[in-house]
């Protein structure tokens, strides 16, 4: 066994009580922004799904660099420079153990998800999408993973085709395969749902596109930070996520796709770094992955995502999984107690998010009111709008959980909820 899982071993024991559940109480001295107060009251944070909160090892991590080693990367033989430069490519090679990549080669850094599908999108469906061709989505998609490719259709005279819902927020899989086609040139579906909290079959999904030889991206900012993510297991081609979901900064993100795709594919944008040769008629790449990664990068962000992932892995995911989907289920449970009260997204398989509407009152108004009792939480349509059309609603509210969520922000949220009613009656 090598070093790592056995230091990994004995951080975890840390953040756990004698019973083996998370020390919550422990946990959340590590945030900060949990110790402060909104409306006079402690705030309760229920809106990981759109960003978690950042612990103090990957504060630290961004103000020493700030602080200590500011300074542009690959590009200096000073010591500043070879030290942010070990620094950031340090982190590239946590993204690569993390999600079990096996080469850094394979490992893009981006500004988040949305830029890690364009850069897939603008890139290798540029190259390899032609008239008739098709894309094939879910309705249960983030905007991020629909506009990309109706604007590389439109480019390309190809068509963006759709896998329905259920009733209860699934994909399923018959349905999706049926819309497999002879002019499928690609599949790109969500890991789990930011609107409902679903979790897709990608593993099936992925053995079905093969099978064809199809090409699967996956969707992964919802999913990196509630479970485990092992790319060669899931044997998809590009796998994309945030930082920011990920309990790491903003602004970073990454791209993961196999090193033969990504050799085939031509640079999306240009620059300096992307480079080794430029002359006036030509110009040269640089090799894997910095040829796609063209002018300075965010070094304080890549290096506050390897912060990130070293919490998150001192905490363990399967810890983190278990103690949010505790969490999910008995806020479930409690919600529907409620009269009035609809939760939106009930698929058997689920991650910790809870959507839910109230008779009579518009989502943003639960928010609002939500918030006077300091319980943060999203409202709209998450950038998610078919499925608010599947489910013929202009919007939801919807709790998210992460691992610093303790079962007395549950009770919070159903005490506010319960306010929410008294209010409009």
């Amino acid at each position: 066994m090598s070093a790592r899982p056995a230091v990994a071993a004995q951080v975890v024991n840390r953040w756990l009580r004698a019973d083996g559940t998370l020390d919550v109480a422990l946990l959340r001295g590590q945030f900060p922004i949990l110790q402060r107060q909104v409306n006079g009251r402690p705030l309760v944070y229920l809106d990981s799904a759109a960003s978690a909160q950042m612990p103090l090892p990957v504060l630290a991590a961004v103000d020493h660099y700030h602080r200590e080693l500011h300074s542009n990367v690959h590009r200096g033989v000073h010591t500043l420079s070879q030290q942010a430069t070990a620094a950031f490519e340090g982190s590239r090679e946590k993204v690569r153990a993390f999600i079990n990549a096996r080469s850094v080669r394979e490992i893009v850094f981006v500004r988040g998800t949305t830029e890690a599908i364009n850069l897939v999108a603008q890139s290798w469906g540029r190259q390899n999408l032609r008239a008739g061709d098709e894309i094939l989505i879910t309705h249960l998609e983030h905007h991020a993973n629909i506009v990309p490719w109706q604007l590389l259709c439109q480019t390309a005279g190809a068509r963006l085709v759709a896998a329905p819902l259920n009733a209860r927020g699934e994909v399923e899989l018959e349905a999706l395969q049926k819309l497999i086609s002879a002019r499928t040139r690609l599949i790109a579906v969500a890991h789990v749902s930011n609107a409902l909290g679903t979790v897709l079959p990608v593993r099936d999904i992925v053995q079905l596109a093969h099978a064809r030889g199809i090409p699967v991206l996956l969707d992964g900012a919802q999913a990196i930070a509630h479970e485990a993510v092992d790319v060669q297991a899931l044997d998809c081609d590009f796998y994309a996520f945030s930082g920011h979901k990920l309990y790491g900064p903003t602004g970073i993100g990454v791209l993961y796709a196999r090193e033969a795709l990504l050799r085939q594919m031509p640079p999306w944008q240009a620059g300096g770094d992307m480079i080794l040769t430029v002359s006036i008629d030509r110009s040269t790449w640089n090799d894997l992955p910095w040829k796609f990664e063209a002018g300075t990068p965010n070094i304080s962000g890549a290096i506050g995502l390897g912060a990130a992932i070293d919490f998150v892995e001192s905490v363990g995911r399967p810890v983190i999984a278990a103690h949010e989907r505790a969490l999910a289920v008995r806020a479930s449970a409690q919600l529907q107690e409620l009269p009035g009260l609809r939760l939106i997204g009930t698929a058997q398989h689920k991650a910790a998010v809870v959507s839910f509407t109230m008779d009579g009152i518009h989502p943003h108004d639960i928010g609002t009111i939500l918030d006077t009792e300091a319980v943060a939480i999203r409202t709209g349509h998450h950038c998610a709008m078919p499925v608010m059309e599947y489910y013929n609603l202009p919007a939801t509210a919807r709790a998210s959980f992460g691992c610093y969520n303790s079962a007395s922000d549950v009770e919070r949220l159903i005490a506010a909820v319960a306010r929410v009613r008294e209010v409009f009656n």
